[in-house]
This record gives structure tokens, C-alpha cells and sequence, in this order.
């Protein structure tokens, strides 16, 4: 089905009118997130019923929120490790991703690993065996750990997020981002 246009824009939203749980919502506050971006109305909704999304917004408009906000819903309705994956070009992204889960999740205990290239890759080994709710990587550290540490797979996942998917999903990581999906 064709998404509609959402047309009631004039009245004020919070993140409650979404759907987004009140402990998450507290978390909003505490970030000073008064009100929701026009990105976070429109995604939150639907990743709230599950349904697949491509959000396509400026840096800075809160598309980080947009997708973690509905991971974390989930997660404390049927909490379980090795939850999301947010697959990311680079390592700073990773980072700020990871900053933004651990700031949103904090107070419902939320555990997240940043696996990226240019860190020793034994520490996130160990990281990935505590089986995190939340892995934040990079495509090539992450194949790296799914074909050599022993006992790490991505079978339980229930959602994949592509940041910034127009770079991840071009010819650079095409035989990584295959192999992840496999």
C-alpha cells in the first residue's frame, strides 16, 4: 500500500501521540527532545506496526530517533538479545549511533557494541559473545566477526537498519551487505 501523506501537521505531536512508551518518552525529555521531527512522525508510526521504512531526511533532523525510538519500543515489549543491527559507512557514525541508543536506553538497561575497523578486534569479540541487544557496525568489521568469532551469528535479529543506505548499498559494500543479508 502507498503510504498517505500526513496532512494534520498543524497541531503539535508528542512523542506519546506516536506510540512510543512512556519510559522512552521520559528519555526524550532528558535528551531535550521537546517535540518530534517531522521524520520521527512520519517513521514512527509505521516501524511501530512493524512495517519496513525508507526515511530519506537532512543530517540533523533526528532520523537516528526516527529508527531507534521503535527498536527499543520493541525490545521492551519481547526483550531478547542480539535485537537490531544498525549497519553504518563509517566509524563515526557508528559512534554517534551508539551514543544516541545508549542516551535513549539508558534507564531500560540497553546494551549496545560499536563494531568498526581501527579497534582491536579481540575487545569487540568479547563485546559480541555478551550478546548485546543493539550491534552498530561497520559491513566489512562485521563480516569479519561473523566469519571468525566463534559462536556469533545474526539469526535472532529482528530488525536491520542501513544508515545512510545510499552509501552502504552502492558497488563498496555490495559483497558485504550480501553477505550479512545471507
Amino acid at each position: 500500500e502507498a503510504s498517505q501523506p500526513i496532512v494534520e501537521e498543524e497541531e503539535t505531536k508528542t512523542f506519546k501521540d506516536l506510540g512510543v512508551t512512556d519510559v522512552l518518552c521520559e528519555a526524550c525529555d532528558q535528551l531535550g527532545w521537546t517535540k518530534p521531527t517531522k521524520i520521527q512522525i512520519e517513521a514512527i508510526p509505521l516501524a511501530l506496526q512493524g512495517r519496513d521504512i525508507i526515511g530519506l531526511a537532512e543530517t540533523g533532523s533526528g532520523k537516528t530517533g526516527a529508527f531507534a525510538l521503535p527498536i527499543l519500543n520493541a525490545l521492551l515489549e519481547t526483550p531478547q538479545r542480539l535485537f537490531a543491527l544498525v549497519l553504518t559507512p563509517t566509524r563515526e557514525l557508528a559512534f554517534q549511533i551508539s551514543e544516541q541508543f545508549e542516551a535513549l536506553g539508558s534507564s531500560i538497561g540497553v546494551q549496545s557494541a560499536v563494531i568498526v575497523g581501527g579497534i582491536d578486534s579481540m575487545s569487540q569479540s568479547l563485546a559480541l559473545a555478551k550478546k548485546p541487544h543493539i550491534i552498530i557496525a561497520t559491513p566489512g568489521r562485521l563480516i569479519d566477526h561473523l566469519e571468525n568469532t566463534k559462536g556469533f551469528n545474526l539469526r535472532a535479529l529482528k530488525y536491520l537498519v542501513m544508515d545512510e543506505a545510499d552509501r552502504i548499498l552502492n558497488m563498496d559494500f555490495e559483497t558485504e551487505v550480501d553477505k550479512i543479508l545471507k
